[in-house]
Formats: C-alpha cells, structure tokens, sequence
C-alpha cells in the first residue's frame, strides 16, 4: 500500500501542536513532508513554542528543500505557502494549508488540498478521537478562526455532530 504525502503549511502545524494533536498530521497512510521555508518560519518563532519543539525534535522528518513551481509563483502567495503548493505540485502530493488564497490557488491549479478542520474531520472519521468538536473548540481556544456555519455543516454532513460553540 502506497503512503499519501502531505506538504505542510505552518498554520495547521502550529495550530494543532498549541492544542497537543500534531499526532493528527501523521498516519499509516500517509508521511509528511515539510518544506524549508516553512520549518524557517516556524523556528524563527519564540523558544517554547509548542511547533517549534516539535520540529526542532525531527516532526516531519528532515526539511524538504522546493525548486518554485511558476504557475504557484504567480499566485503571490507567502513563500511557506508557495513552497508547500509547489511541494504538493511536484510529488503529486496533498496540500495542507488554511489559507483562503493558497486553497484557491491549489484547488485551480489542481493540487489536492485539506485544512485544518479536514485533518480533524478525517482524523474523527478514522476512530484516532474521539471527538472532532472537541478537538475544534480547543483550537478556537487557542486562537484559531473556525467559520460556525461551516463546522456545523462540515460536522453534521461528515461526523454526525453538532457544534455549539
């Protein structure tokens, strides 16, 4: 069984490392691959930052250097966010951003793409929580923007549970 790759932007690593579920990046059935540019960002970052550990640990593996893919270039996105769509472009490899833009760019330049709330949703489908309504509100809890409307409808189309946040 082949292994699907993820190329990783920092938000949804920084996200899930704040709320202790990186685990929810990896599984049997897929590795991920991180690019330079979005290690650098992550450990410019403060000293006990929770990503920052991780990756100074070896998460993800060794950081994955990314020739610029123009079509992504042209899009003017941030250079983590460029090199993970031109990662994902190259090895045929899902994008993992929350970005608006950067999910529009992958989606007209066909990269197969997945947000934050996607690893959740994914993660609760495979039976690795228990719950992804939880996981989702510590992530609020944290800091991160969850559209209402849309995890209401995401969790009750996908998981069958209701988000009142």
């Amino acid at each position: 069984m082949s292994r699907e790759l993820w190329a990783v932007n920092a938000s949804p690593l920084i996200t899930l490392a704040k709320v202790g579920q990186l685990q929810l990046l990896e599984g049997s059935d897929r590795a991920v691959a991180i690019p330079e540019a979005v290690v650098a960002e992550i450990v410019a970052g403060p000293a006990g930052d929770a990503a920052r550990m991780a990756i100074e640990r070896g998460f993800g593996g060794a950081a994955i250097a990314v020739s610029p893919v123009t079509e992504v270039l042209e899009w003017g996105l941030g250079p983590g966010e460029s090199a993970v769509l031109s990662l994902a472009r190259q090895r045929s490899a899902r994008a993992v951003v929350d970005d608006g833009e950067a999910r529009a760019a992958a989606r007209v330049l066909g990269i197969a793409v997945i947000g934050t709330l996607g690893v959740v949703v994914l993660a609760r489908l495979a039976g690795r929580i228990p719950s992804a309504s939880s996981v989702l509100r510590a992530l609020r809890e944290a800091g991160f923007y969850l559209d209402d409307e849309l995890v209401r409808r995401v969790l009750a189309e996908t998981v069958g549970e209701t988000w009142n946040p």
